[in-house]
């Protein structure tokens, strides 16, 4: 074994000792009938780690209360430190907040995977599991949803891995390689016959829309020309000889074979590893596409509908979260048209755009990542996302990992330059929000400018005193 792979299999060894505390702690409560009071965030990571703990809850014959929210702030924290629950579940967030969190009258487990801000990690009353704390990345090794099932992997239900993974495919976890302890996870759920790995085309929806749909729908890997283009998508297929309006499974083995190798010429990662829930129906069966209805209910603000789907409902909330998804790959399909005209205004080291338009502000971040694959955008800058929202600018930033490995760590830019003018953010290396107040925005956008410049300098400056070392 390499010695990186030792430190990782040491470093993963030391977050699940972590999880086991959370699991003892959990179960304590279990026992006594406390109702587990969950707070979780308002993306498809964060339903679907709600959607973790909930599951494992129930079939342990628990209870459980949970609040879905778009960030934790001192208001959320305020209001709940008021509520009588012995013991409060954090998923997907609460590293930033563990003083805090640590002053609640009950006792408390946080399961993150951000960047752990509040440098606090000695709470008597809070179990602390997140990857950062041990060396581990949590921006592409494991999601919230991730985190929470290892608090609840001793109890030994995992067909949750399936959960656990559509979370991270939601956090763009999903695109490429499945490494650190998504991988572990991946391979606990094959092992138990969960999930099981396919070679095939990553399309989205594959054999539930038109092909010209499908694959106009498909952004993770891009497809320039086709991806969020309807009219290119069928110009790509009427080109090849093939039906637009005709699904993937009412095709002849020779014409799938045709388009495999159109889309292969387009982008080669179109066609490889594609990851399934073996015992789930049809329309969930695709991990990324369950991912999509679950992501596409956070944006719409319908958490109701997504956490019952993560909870089982395959009727009415499946039958909504479908047709939420619709509506929002049309209106992400019109924002992609306002991007491609509007472009980003570039500064020296990051870009950024704004809206005002209340039908765009809920996915402005999809919208800066589809903007960067598709290279609307200079993928050379991060690019920030800013939503109006008086007297508030909601912030949004990506940026490609090539940049992380140059040295960008949005996630600290963010939350640094906010705080700075009376915000608040953080988040991820490559991902990463924040709002501050309207009046400075300006001040914001040029202070995170000069985060991105310091942080590309430190970077180059070590890399270049290691080559000197070398030499």
């Amino acid at each position: 074994m390499s010695k990186s792979r030792k430190n990782d299999a040491n470093q993963q060894h030391s977050l699940l000792n972590r999880a086991e505390e959370a699991y003892k702690l959990l179960k304590e409560h279990l026992d006594q009938d406390h109702v587990v009071r969950v707070i979780s965030h308002n993306d498809a990571d964060g339903i679907s780690a709600a959607g973790v703990i909930c599951n494992a809850v129930a079939r342990e014959k628990g209870k459980f209360h949970v609040t879905i929210v778009p960030r934790l702030k001192a208001e959320v924290l305020d209001k709940i430190s008021h509520e009588k629950y012995k013991l409060f579940f954090f998923s997907d967030m609460g590293s930033a907040w563990t003083q805090r969190i640590g002053q609640l009258k009950a006792d408390a487990i946080i399961a993150d995977h951000h960047q752990t801000i509040d440098s606090t990690d000695t709470q008597e009353s809070v179990v602390h599991i997140n990857p950062h704390l041990f060396g581990l990345d949590g921006t592409r090794d494991v999601s919230g949803s991730g985190v929470t099932y290892l608090a609840v992997r001793s109890m030994g239900h995992y067909e949750l891995t399936g959960l656990a993974m559509v979370g991270a495919f939601g956090d763009m976890q999903g695109n490429g390689n499945i490494t650190g302890v998504n991988h572990t996870i991946l391979q606990e759920g094959i092992k138990k016959d969960v999930l099981e790995i396919k070679d095939g085309l990553k399309i989205s929806f594959l054999n539930n829309e038109p092909i010209y749909k499908a694959i106009s729908y498909t952004f993770l890997p891009p497809l320039p020309g086709i991806s969020g283009d309807l009219e290119g998508s069928r110009a790509f297929l009427e080109k090849i000889g093939i039906s637009y309006g005709i699904k993937f499974p009412d095709l002849n083995n020779e014409e799938k074979d045709v388009l495999k190798e159109a889309l292969i010429k387009v982008n080669p990662d179109i066609f490889g590893k594609v990851y399934w829930i073996k015992n789930e129906i049809p329309l969930l069966k695709n991990i990324d596409d369950y991912a999509q209805i679950i992501d596409a209910c956070g944006k719409n603000k319908k958490y109701g509908y997504g956490l019952s789907i993560c909870l089982g409902d395959r009727e009415e909330s499946l039958q909504e979260g479908t047709e939420l998804l619709k509506n929002y790959q049309d209106t992400v399909i019109k924002g992609i048209e306002w991007i491609t005209k509007e472009g980003a205004r570039e500064m020296d080291h990051i870009q950024y755009f704004y809206t005002e338009d209340k039908n765009i502000k809920s996915f402005m971040g999809t919208l800066a990542n589809i903007g960067i694959d598709l290279k609307i955008f200079n993928p050379e800058k991060p690019v920030l996302a800013l939503s109006r929202m008086d007297p508030l600018i909601k912030v949004s930033g990506r940026t490609t990992l090539e940049l992380t490995e140059k040295g960008v760590n949005l996630g600290q830019a963010l939350e640094q330059a906010s705080h700075s003018y009376g915000g608040s953010g953080g988040g991820h290396t490559v991902a990463a929000g924040a709002v501050v107040p309207r009046n400075n925005q300006d001040n914001f956008l040029n202070l995170v400018d000069d985060i991105v410049k310091s942080q590309l300098k430190e970077r180059e400056a070590i890399d270049s005193s290691n080559q000197q070392q070398k030499l």
